[in-house]
């Protein structure tokens, strides 16, 4: 396929370490959710536990297994939190698409998390509107056209 616009610039250094960051930490949470991973942090533990008697439950025992889990704890955090944004953003494109591409939505939603909490609340207020009106009279579509007038600009 040919390219007729501009010509795409060759990433710099800084976009291919974020980029290889976030390809890591995809790969990263999807491994860490396999149960293949579930049984080996298991299987660790077990192992720790039958190493207990040989040394004693000693201090440094219980400190090998306290320090190796919150080294663990602690980078997981980051890379779940890297994956869940971008799943998040990207969850929102798709549905920003759907709204676009929709003749019937309001295209007003399209950056609707930008809005503070009172705006949403009004919002939400207008929708269940809506759907209780829509319960109430079986069969009937209810329009949503006067939902635009309450989004705030």
């Amino acid at each position: 396929m040919k390219n007729d616009g501009p010509p795409i610039p060759k990433p710099r250094v800084g976009r291919r370490v974020v980029g290889g960051f976030q390809k890591f930490a995809q790969v990263v949470v999807i491994k860490s959710g396999h149960p293949a991973a579930f049984a080996i942090a298991i299987g660790t533990i077990v192992v720790w536990a039958a190493i207990g008697p040989f040394v004693g439950f000693g201090n440094t025992w219980l400190l090998i297994i306290d320090t190796f889990g919150n080294i663990i704890t602690f980078l997981m955090i980051f890379l779940i939190r890297n994956a869940q944004n971008r799943e998040s953003e990207a969850i929102q494109l798709k549905l920003d698409e759907l709204i676009r591409a929709t003749k019937e939505a309001h295209n007003s939603l399209l950056d609707i998390e930008e809005l503070s909490e009172a705006e949403l609340d009004k919002i939400k207020a207008r929708f269940e509107r809506l759907a209780r009106n829509a319960r109430e009279t079986p069969g009937a579509m209810p329009s949503a056209a006067p939902f635009a007038a309450t989004i705030p600009k």
